[in-house]
């Protein structure tokens, strides 16, 4: 245990994902040697973030804007929406650059234990984009996990009856991995193979 404030930033570090006590210390004790110049422009760019950066209207994604650049972009195809489970997940695909349609972020993933459930993500909001019949084939291309698969099967039984496509990404990821851990190669070839959900 440390004193003030040094216990205050390691404590406030430990709080993010995947950050664990020793890695709180160690990144305590780094901003602490760091130059005053570069602690400022973290709490600057951290500052900023929380000013500026909201989810986009349509899809969730992050956005500075009202609408993300995906959703701005007329080149976009409004034919086929990829369904994804957060907003990393969509930098993951674009990486690939096999994908040209557009994102619709949930914003999490079904899940019993933890408490969240399909009215808890943006599953409402994607209905209502569906509902203009622009739309003719959604990808379903939540983590190859015990929670992503709950959350697939359940879309595409919620999206079946309204006679749109609804595929999942192919083999080649590791079932229990998440899409933001995978290479662009698998990833790519991933949506190349990917396939109808039959129920």
């Amino acid at each position: 245990m440390y004193e003030g404030a040094v216990q205050n930033l390691i404590d406030e570090l430990g709080r993010l994902p995947g950050v664990g006590p020793k890695s709180a210390q160690r990144i305590a004790f780094h901003l602490l040697s760091a130059e005053t110049a570069d602690v400022k422009r973290l709490v600057n760019a951290l500052v900023a973030v929380k000013e500026r950066v909201r989810f986009c209207s349509v899809c969730g994604n992050v956005a500075e804007e009202d609408q993300c650049r995906i959703c701005r972009d007329p080149r976009r195809d409004d034919a086929v929406v990829c369904v994804v489970e957060e907003p990393k997940d969509v930098v993951a695909i674009e990486r690939t650059r096999e994908f040209r349609g557009r994102y619709h972020v949930l914003g999490g993933a079904i899940s019993p234990i933890e408490g969240v459930g399909p009215d808890d993500l943006r599953v409402k909001e994607l209905l209502a984009r569906l509902s203009d019949g622009r739309v003719t084939e959604v990808i379903l291309a939540t983590d190859p996990n015990l929670e992503g698969e709950a959350t697939a099967t359940y879309l595409a039984r919620l999206l079946k009856p309204m006679g749109l496509k609804v595929t999942r990404l192919a083999s080649g990821l590791p079932v229990g991995g998440d899409l933001e851990y995978a290479d662009e190669v698998t990833l790519g070839r991933a949506f190349e193979g990917r396939r109808a959900l039959d129920f």
